[in-house]
């Protein structure tokens, strides 16, 4: 490590439940930021406006709570460098990408919806290896500062797209701290910056936003390996330090028709969602307990030796992590979940379940509440020995 102090983010968009894969990234970021004396930045990306609301907000926010996360900067906790939602901050995206305009780095682009799919046509029936707006299919790449003002002022709506000066036939290469040297083709795609209703799109956002919040590191899913080149290219352009990538596994399971590994699926699995585990009574303690066995390889192996010590305690290391997907493995959670629980006191099971009851289920609540001293009772059997 550098003598930078660790700045880390999760940054979740609010389009609905919790993803455990975002759940174990907020957990990786967590670990990593207290494993070096650093900061937990929780970022709302909510520039999605067909899909992100403030209900979907607080249910991300119950569900870090639950798990036991807590964040050092941003929402309802605050910082010195928020606000923390994304939307708004978007007069400062506009600076930057002016920024951009002024210096040749951006430029207005005025194709409609239809144009673009004839352009992906196009490309596809030709067989082009790459598709996207770059080269001899940007079409407004070239246009006049007379013709663009021509446009604007004539009330044509367009967006803003980025300059790229990457070169095909050239290549990037980043050391990912947890899967070494990655060599990449150069972005030259001129992706867009701002949409036509002034708003960010994801990448343009998220790079003005790790600079101005000091994220020294980046720890995300491995399905964004392949826009680091896009996303270096717009830190180099924007005059941003690039911060240090570690790209995770993804958290595969079994699929039960036909026995093959896929992704965790929010539509498919009902357990890919935290919700899922505290609506199903499971400790939070366990699936946090168990998503650190999928964290380090040496995780187990400390537990044993440290067997009532905050989990938190663990001195988290990227390059202990493995590069391959993870399986989801619910057995495995259902047997910590019993140890977590086997080791908790009568009250602590009672006032767990009294408070589990409370919010899912009615005439338990109402049973247990009624009965608090034979609860407790049974809830002892076989409790306090070795």
């Amino acid at each position: 490590m550098s003598d930078q102090q660790v700045r880390v983010r999760f940054a979740p968009s609010p389009t609905g439940k919790l993803h455990v894969g975002g759940a174990r990234t907020a957990i990786y970021n967590w670990a990593f930021a207290r494993a070096n004396d650093g900061v937990f930045i929780l970022r709302i990306d909510d520039t999605d406006p067909t899909r992100s609301t403030d209900e979907n907000t607080q249910i991300i926010l119950r569900a870090m709570r639950w798990l036991g996360l807590d964040w050092d900067e941003g929402p309802e906790v605050g910082g010195d460098f928020g606000p923390y939602k994304q939307t708004e901050r978007l007069d400062l995206y506009r600076q930057a990408a002016q920024k951009l305009w002024d210096e040749g780095r951006a430029y207005p682009c005025f194709c409609t919806a239809d144009e673009l799919s004839a352009i992906r046509e196009e490309q596809e029936n030709g067989g082009a290896a790459i598709t996207g707006y770059f080269g001899k299919w940007a079409k407004c790449r070239s246009l006049s500062f007379e013709e663009q003002k021509r446009r604007i002022e004539a009330g044509e709506p367009y967006v803003l797209r980025f300059r790229s000066e990457g070169d095909e036939n050239k290549r990037i290469v980043f050391d990912d701290l947890i899967r070494g040297k990655i060599e990449m083709p150069e972005n030259i795609i001129d992706e867009v910056l701002l949409k036509s209703d002034g708003v960010p799109t994801y990448h343009f956002a998220h790079v003005c936003d790790d600079h101005f919040m000091r994220t020294t590191h980046v720890i995300r899913g491995e399905e964004w390996i392949s826009s680091v080149p896009k996303h270096i290219a717009l830190f180099k352009a924007c005059g941003y330090r690039v911060p240090k990538y570690a790209h995770t596994p993804q958290v595969m399971k079994t699929d039960e028709t036909d026995g093959t590994k896929r992704k965790l699926s929010k539509r498919k699995d009902p357990e890919a969602s935290v919700s899922y585990f505290a609506q199903s009574g499971y400790p939070k303690e366990a699936l946090t307990e168990y998503i650190m066995t999928l964290l380090n390889s040496n995780f187990e192996d400390w537990r044993r030796a440290n067997k009532t010590a905050d989990i938190f305690s663990f001195p988290f290391n990227l390059k202990k992590m493995s590069v391959s997907g993870c399986l989801f493995d619910l057995a495995k959670l259902n047997d910590i979940s019993k140890n977590v629980i086997s080791v908790m006191t009568a009250d602590e099971v009672y006032e767990r379940t009294l408070e589990w009851a409370k919010e899912y289920d009615d005439e338990y609540y109402t049973v247990l509440s009624e009965n608090e001293s034979k609860a407790k009772l049974m809830m002892n059997l076989d409790r306090g020995g070795k």
